[in-house]
């Protein structure tokens, strides 16, 4: 079902939980060793790239696309720090908002030099529901500030969940083999939560866009409203220095939710992943 099409009211909740889903699961994919957080420069992206996601909610034997989500890197200066400063804006679909509109932004400014994180903000606005959650990183306290001020201790290097793909996108997977458990620590909310994800080894993916050579992860999930916690998710990224999410897919309460790669600009490495675009 594309755009445009009508969907019942006992979808409408669907359209929500797909979105959501896509920008959890775009930020749910960060790797490497703990004490390589602190040690890894970046050479996967830079300042001008745009990626754009498509999330699809599928019940049954549809898939119902339900919106987009649109990531950006800009260079900027917070604090006297030269940053990366990442915005990912998820929305419905047009076709859906008179009856459900969603405006997501999950943000992050990334200090260049540490690929750190140093602020993060998360503003849900979802029909009636809205929220924003703000954290402050002081990287020489090792403490983690939320709006209300209080402050939570954090490990040396640990990220959130904008800056933790971002970091992850620099990992060099040939050190890994099948079946590896590869630790980190994420700051979500107020709580630190010790992770890992798996690698799961190389293989060709197919897509929405096109099929690609991929390296498939798989992440332990923190149980939450959308998703039950566990490996019940699979990330493919591309098999290239740029390692972009090409296709994410995992089941959730009810059904199951997959977000594309659609389009792409500015990358920092040849696209060298790519065995076949579709129109």
């Amino acid at each position: 079902m594309e755009p445009g099409e009508t969907v019942t009211t006992t979808r409408t909740s669907t359209i929500r939980t797909a979105l959501a889903a896509l920008l959890c699961v775009t930020t749910s994919t960060l790797s490497f060793a703990q004490n390589d957080f602190c040690n890894t420069k970046n050479t996967a992206y830079k300042a001008g790239e745009k990626l754009t996601f498509h999330a699809y909610y599928n019940m049954g034997f549809i898939w119902i696309y339900a919106g987009n989500a649109v990531f950006t890197v800009q260079s900027k200066m917070y604090n006297g720090r030269k940053v990366y400063h990442v915005v990912g804006d998820g929305r419905t679909a047009k076709s859906y908002e008179w009856f459900y509109k969603v405006r997501d932004l999950y943000e992050s400014h990334i200090d260049q030099e540490t690929l750190l994180p140093l602020h993060h903000v998360r503003a849900v606005n979802e029909g009636t529901l809205s929220y924003k959650h703000e954290i402050v990183f002081d990287r020489t306290a090792n403490t983690a500030t939320l709006a209300n001020g209080n402050k939570h201790p954090i490990s040396q290097c640990t990220q959130d969940v904008v800056s933790a793909i971002y970091f992850a996108r620099n990992i060099d997977y040939s050190k890994y083999k099948p079946g590896d458990k590869i630790p980190f620590e994420m700051f979500l909310d107020d709580k630190t939560y010790p992770l890992y994800i798996k690698y799961m080894g190389r293989e060709k993916v197919e897509t929405k866009r096109g099929t690609f050579n991929a390296i498939k992860i798989v992440p332990l999930l923190i149980e939450g409203t959308l998703f039950q916690g566990g490996e019940g998710m699979a990330v493919w990224v591309s098999d290239d220095k740029n390692h972009l999410p090409l296709r994410v897919s995992s089941p959730i309460v009810i059904g199951s939710v997959k977000a594309d790669l659609m389009e792409y600009e500015n990358l920092n490495n040849p696209f060298s992943s790519v065995i076949k675009l579709d129109d």
